[in-house]
């Protein structure tokens, strides 16, 4: 799985790869707190490339031309994603631009360095001039090296390239990576050098090892488990219930994935975390089906939305409620609420009476929500059944529920989890093979 260019640089900066001063924003009205100085930057944080063509990378000089460039780049899908954050950054003019990159060749099964002495969106200049070193035994600056003198990098810069190089190599070992690249790595007159772009690619088998990287691809939404901290969240990213109006967004969204020989759902926070968990499904021999995401944000804008609760209750209740559905995955990355108010949050929710599930309307490529009229409907009918004596509300359809957080809540908690005949688990991959297990015993 591919991180976004911001969480890519965070990384970078872990082993000392220089970057730019930089800002996330996830609104353009937060550009009038921008603390970097004009001239600057403003990226599309999407996976898909070909950003600056697309239009999804701007530079501005003043907050005027920066709040109407993030209001586009914001609202612009780029190979039909649209991004959840821009990246802001100091522009940085460089005099000459190279490539680097630290792959994971499976067919030679060693790692191989890669340079070009040009680099930047002209790919078939930068293909023609690319030179690559196999790493055949233990890492030394040896290999860096020769990359560097395969490239026809002279004088000053030949240290300066090598020691990117090796420091791109330590990243790539110390978090199990498939792979790391910058591009370009911008280089002044001056030798000082800086990474202008950067993709990282994760091995999702060894995230178990790296739960903080677990962190970076889902802690993009903040869990708030109260509606007032749902208010607060919104006033600290500058947003109002002004602007949502008109959005139509349940508490609990449906994701626009749908597979109808699947199985299992999925609930998660962020879609970096629900790709990820329906990839190591689909990888162990699992089927999902459909999912739901909670947290309260789309497109990076916090919504008008509902307690943590309410958030996982609803998707618990539309996710059962699907016949075909045998067994759902709770995975869940804690963000401010924090792992032991979230794992009290789902006690919560597992332990309360539930009200008839919501019924969702299916289509044969994709979940539809209830439109106005199918709800005007509903609402009559509830009218009209209010004459008649009340039957008992029959409770959430009995299947077996996984859960996986990223932290260890407090042993109250796990042993009230464990009370509720639900398959709880530290290790992601124990979750998953157990998630898998179950459906394919009720199949």
């Amino acid at each position: 799985m591919d991180l976004l260019e911001y969480q890519a640089k965070e990384l970078f900066r872990e082993v000392g790869i220089p970057v730019l001063p930089s800002q996330t924003i996830a609104d353009s009205r937060a550009i009038k707190q921008l603390q970097i100085p004009y001239p600057v930057v403003l990226k599309s944080q999407v996976r898909a490339g070909g950003r600056g063509k697309a239009g999804g990378i701007r530079f501005v000089e003043n907050t005027i031309d920066a709040i109407a460039a993030a209001q586009m780049i914001l609202n612009l899908p780029i190979a039909g994603e649209y991004p959840q954050l821009l990246l802001a950054e100091a522009r940085y003019d460089a005099e000459q631009e190279l490539y680097l990159a630290v792959i994971l060749d499976y067919q030679r099964k060693r790692p191989v360095l890669l340079g070009s002495a040009q680099g930047g969106v002209n790919i078939d200049v930068l293909l023609e001039q690319m030179q690559q070193v196999v790493i055949e035994d233990e890492f030394s600056p040896f290999y860096a090296r020769r990359l560097v003198y395969l490239m026809g990098v002279q004088g000053h810069l030949i240290p300066v390239i090598t020691d990117i190089v090796g420091k791109m190599y330590e990243l790539f070992v110390r978090r199990d990576l498939n792979g790391i690249e910058i591009n370009p790595l911008g280089i002044r007159d001056s030798g000082e050098v800086m990474a202008l772009d950067g993709k990282v690619t994760m091995n999702d088998h060894a995230l178990a090892r790296h739960l903080d990287l677990m962190a970076v691809v889902g802690a993009a939404i903040p869990l708030a488990t109260t509606q007032e901290e749902l208010e607060d969240n919104r006033a600290d990213n500058g947003d109002s219930e002004e602007g949502t109006e008109g959005l139509d967004f349940e508490a609990a969204d449906p994701l626009d994935w749908y597979n109808r020989e699947g199985n299992i759902g999925i609930l998660c926070n962020g879609r970096g975390l629900a790709a990820l968990t329906w990839d190591l499904l689909t990888q162990a021999g699992g089927k999902p089906r459909t999912g739901y995401l909670v947290g309260g944000e789309h497109q990076g804008k916090i919504l008008k939305t509902l307690p943590l609760e309410q958030q996982l209750n609803q998707g618990l209740e539309r996710l059962s409620a699907m016949e075909e559905i045998e067994v759902i995955f709770l995975h869940l990355v804690c963000g401010l609420g924090g792992v032991e108010r979230v794992a009290e949050a789902i006690a919560n929710v597992l332990q309360a009476p539930v009200n008839p599930p919501q019924r969702l309307i299916i289509s044969e490529d994709r979940l539809e929500r209830p439109t106005a009229n199918t709800l005007r409907i509903l609402r009559q009918n509830q009218l009209e059944q209010t004459s008649r004596p009340t039957a008992p509300s029959n409770p959430r359809r009995s299947i077996p529920l996984v859960i996986r957080l990223l932290g260890e809540p407090p042993s109250a908690i796990q042993e009230a989890l464990s009370s509720l005949s639900v398959h709880w688990s530290q290790s992601l991959d124990e979750a998953i093979e157990q998630t898998v297990i179950l459906a394919q015993v009720a199949i």
